[in-house]
């Protein structure tokens, strides 16, 4: 029995509570159960009696008292106590607590998976990195948070698509162009410009494919290393995403927008709903009338758009896709957009609140010998994705990124990371799969089998370990569900560490395997059943990290 279905029971007894005259209540609306942490206050705890006290009008231990016994008499339950003021302290049979390990063992790779989040189309745009050089460090820290988040919310319910925003219009790609021109003719980088031994890589690769390129004039020459440029570049960065183990099912470039007369479209939506006015030669959307601490330009009075009236045209644009709500996730810098992003939404119709999230994250450093590594070989002026990925790996860079809350400014100890040892929290984790792997492979060259579900006695997990581990293992699915919600997959990375633990702790105290001589008997099977389950909650919850769970270390 995991923590979802014991809170059913709870709230059935609720209800027959209720429907018998015994309690003259309402029922809540949602209700949890949270497992105890101490095993003498029993296997869960519930408020619930907390919860409708006021609407019973009697205390909630009285409340708590009257619905102790019909807790109690509920398949799988041992015990329910009141505590306190009016908590609900359930202890479960040991059976019941030990089917949590079939329940997983046969779910597999479904085992955590729910539909809590079973609703509206949701487009998640992350990264999205201007292509005039590789992605930094803090773009590496949104290619794993935002990819972790779209499993999460994937493995909750919803329907997610995940898009990069190709900034491929606008006064950075005219640098970027001039700085690859610059670089090509070996001149010198004009002030505005870019730099760093990339852009002698992009500017080679551009002459390879137009080696013309030189002999045209310098306004020809500028549209070729614009193109071809701006091309190469937005390869090298899908490329390294991917090797970073992240994917998109959009790519959307924003000169269609303005090709495609978007901009123009979305300007004349806006005007329809009354908040476009003109002042002072230009165009400008009055997004104060929605919080905004200032009114934004549309239209410049030289004629050319904003960025901003791209960022309308957008969103504009992904809603028109049908998509109920936009998450779009910001690194610090863009911390003052949200302000105009709500604005914008109001002023084409939608509730900001409901239609339009943006998530922003702090800053990402990386250490190396108690030090800050400030600058990138490559790009010259920042650390890049893949100086990070030549410090430490994959694996390493991605767990580190997704265990931090984003709210967070995080340092990354490049020493920490690569140590082979448990202080290093991803080979912590991975360690225990691995050595679950292998207590599986030990199994399988002595025999002792874990046997189909007929033979598995869930009873005989009762040493208190084995609770422990139980509870543990039954929390994945909430902690999935609140991850999701919450936008947070720091939770799962820290219920991995908790579960490594756990496990760790259990196999110290439990012996799985039998001795040499003996026989596997019934608490062989529940044992290797339990370490079973345990692998694929680790297993499971590694994916959702997109870190991989080896089976060999």
């Amino acid at each position: 029995m995991n923590p979802a279905d014991l809170a059913a029971i709870v709230a059935e007894s609720v209800h027959e509570a209720v429907n018998s005259g015994t309690i003259a209540a309402t029922p809540p609306e949602s209700l949890q159960v949270e497992r105890s942490r101490h095993r003498s206050h029993g296997d869960y705890s519930s408020n619930v009696a907390l919860q409708i006290a006021k609407s019973a009008g009697i205390p909630a231990r009285a409340v708590a008292e009257l619905l102790a016994p019909i807790v109690s008499a509920a398949a799988g339950v041992q015990k329910a106590e009141v505590a306190g003021p009016g908590f609900l302290n359930i202890t479960l049979e040991s059976a019941a607590k030990g089917a949590v390990a079939r329940e997983i063992v046969l779910a597999d790779t479904e085992y955590g998976r729910t539909n809590h989040i079973d609703g509206p189309r949701l487009n998640l745009e992350f990264v999205s990195a201007n292509p005039t050089g590789p992605v930094h460090i803090g773009g590496a820290r949104w290619a794993v948070v935002g990819d972790a988040l779209a499993r999460l919310l994937e493995a909750a319910g919803a329907d997610v698509t995940r898009e990069y925003y190709f900034n491929d219009a606008g006064m950075q790609i005219d640098r970027f162009a001039r700085s690859l021109l610059a670089s090509a003719k070996n001149a010198p980088v004009p002030e505005d410009g870019y730099r760093g031994a990339y852009l002698q890589e992009i500017a080679g690769a551009v002459l390879k494919r137009r080696p013309e390129a030189l002999g045209l004039t310098d306004s020809a020459a500028l549209k070729v290393f614009r193109v071809e440029g701006t091309s190469l570049m937005f390869d090298e960065i899908k490329a390294s995403l991917a090797e970073f183990g992240t994917h998109f099912d959009v790519y959307f470039n924003e000169k269609d927008l303005h090709e495609g007369g978007d901009l123009h479209a979305t300007v004349a939506r806006l005007r329809e709903g009354g908040h476009v006015f003109e002042a002072e030669g230009a165009v400008w959307l009055r997004t104060t009338d929605f919080g905004d601490d200032k009114d934004r330009v549309l239209l410049k009075s030289d004629g050319s758009w904003t960025y901003f009236t791209a960022d309308c045209a957008y969103y504009l644009n992904k809603r028109s896709r049908g998509f109920e709500k936009v998450v779009i996730m910001l690194g610090a810098d863009h911390a003052g957009y949200v302000g105009r992003m709500k604005a914008m939404a109001a002023c084409l119709g939608d509730d900001p609140e409901h239609n339009l999230e943006i998530l922003i994250g702090q800053l990402v450093n990386l250490v190396r010998d108690g030090q800050p590594v400030r600058m990138s070989k490559r790009a010259g002026t920042v650390v890049t994705l893949e100086d990070l990925v030549e410090a430490v790996g994959v694996d390493a860079a991605r767990y580190a990124l997704a265990r931090a809350c984003v709210d967070s400014t995080i340092d990354l100890d490049i020493d920490l990371l690569t140590k082979q040892s448990n202080e290093n929290p991803v080979f912590y984790v991975q360690y225990a799969h691995a050595r679950l792997c292998a207590v599986q492979r030990k199994a399988q060259e002595t025999g002792a089998r874990r046997g189909g579900p007929d033979d598995f006695e869930p009873s005989l997990l009762s040493h208190e370990r084995e609770a422990d581990l139980l509870s543990v293992l039954g929390e994945f699915p909430q902690i999935v569900a609140t991850a999701a919600a919450l936008r947070e997959p720091h939770r799962v990375a820290r219920y991995l560490e908790q579960l490594a633990g756990t496990y760790h702790r259990f196999y110290d105290d439990c012996r799985v395997l039998p001795r040499d001589g003996e026989e596997p008997n019934s608490l062989t099977r529940a044992r290797l059943w339990l370490t079973d389950a345990s692998r694929v909650v680790l297993r499971n919850g590694l994916n959702l990290l997109g870190v991989s769970a080896p089976e060999r270390m």
